[in-house]
């Protein structure tokens, strides 16, 4: 069965951001293939989609490498965020179908009961689910996508801040729920814009030391393929 291009493109883009590609690190086409366990097409395939998406850069005479965000570009995602995730809570309590509501719901009754565990490893993927429903639920293809953009983005970046405060965050996430199924649009984008607010300063402060702190690429067991 041919692997898709969209496929190899996912698998790839996981891996640069669960950290098992590192910032710089070569992508060689015939390493990704055997990777994969696809032809280099898909792979060249996916590595322009990733480089479009800003997760990959081509260098002259080193070929593809995986993306390295300065503290800058960092903070301007984080601005960015800022202003386009509370607009899709608004259009979400506008949009919303049940589905969308039932999908929500479950994942903040599993949100909440693993956060009172102090069951962590579940937590981060449960919160990316629940904001990539929260896009779909703007019904709005050009909004969702980039919300979810800018998610995978900033999880990328952020791969190894410490969870803190989950159980909060989790109710935090709750009453946004609540606003969605209400349809109340501007709870819902205040709720959004509280929340980010309450996030942000202590991302930048990780993502600031970082930055500091990184050193250039070396080839790695990790970082290599």
């Amino acid at each position: 069965m041919r692997i898709s291009a969209h496929t190899v493109c996912t698998a790839i883009r996981d891996d640069i951001v669960g950290g098992v590609l590192v910032p710089g690190a070569r992508l060689a086409e015939e390493q990704l293939a055997q990777r994969y366990g696809v032809s280099r097409v898909p792979v060249r395939e996916a590595l322009r989609t990733l480089e479009s998406e800003g997760f990959v850069v081509s260098r002259r005479h080193a070929g593809a490498c995986v993306a390295q965000l300065g503290e800058r570009e960092a903070a301007d995602l984080l601005d960015v965020r800022a202003l386009v995730e509370p607009l899709g809570a608004a259009r979400a309590a506008q949009r919303r179908t049940e589905a969308h509501l039932k999908v929500l719901r479950g994942l903040v009754r599993l949100g909440r009961q693993r956060a009172a565990q102090g069951q962590e490893a579940d937590l981060r993927s449960l919160g990316d689910w629940f904001h990539e429903t929260v896009a779909q639920a703007t019904c709005s293809p050009g909004l969702s996508d980039l919300l979810v953009q800018l998610r995978r983005k900033i999880t990328w970046l952020y791969t190894g801040e410490p969870l803190a405060g989950a159980v909060a965050l989790w109710q935090e996430r709750g009453a946004l729920v609540d606003a969605i199924t209400r349809g109340d649009a501007e709870r819902a984008r205040a709720l959004s814009a509280a929340q980010l607010a309450r996030s942000d300063p202590a991302r930048r402060q990780f993502q600031a030391a970082v930055v500091s702190a990184r050193k250039p690429a070396v080839n790695t067991l990790r970082g290599q393929i």
